[in-house]
């Protein structure tokens, strides 16, 4: 199972307050809207989403098919497969991918303590 690019999205408060702190820890601006209150930012390999005011928690994101620079990958586990190999496996989904479908999708699962895990493919 292939889940892709790995980011932790997290709920804030303040997103200008926050992305100035995250600035200071030498994170810089790669993608969003910040006027639409949601930004992700990159420090070498790691990256962070800040989102304000869409969801309560803060959620560790997986993106099938893409790279740490939101490249496509050639190889990649489709959004669908995982979801039936979590199904097959026990795992609770929260919400699924329509199975019907193609292309881009997503799902959400928490794990035993109620963390929040979005796998969200883009293509």
């Amino acid at each position: 199972m292939k889940l892709g690019a790995f980011s932790v999205s997290l709920n804030v408060k303040d997103i200008h307050a926050s992305k100035a702190f995250y600035e200071k820890l030498g994170f810089q601006e790669f993608g969003g809207d910040i006027s639409q209150n949601w930004l992700i930012m990159k420090n070498e390999g790691c990256i962070i989403g800040l989102f304000q005011g869409m969801f309560e928690k803060n959620i560790l994101t997986f993106n099938p098919g893409w790279n740490e620079s939101a490249e496509n990958v050639e190889s990649f586990t489709d959004i669908r497969d995982i979801q039936k190999e979590l199904k097959e496996k026990g795992v609770k989904l929260i919400a699924e991918a329509d199975e019907s479908s193609e292309g881009p999708a997503h799902l959400l699962v928490e794990d035993p303590d109620g963390n929040q895990i979005l796998l969200d493919q883009h293509r």
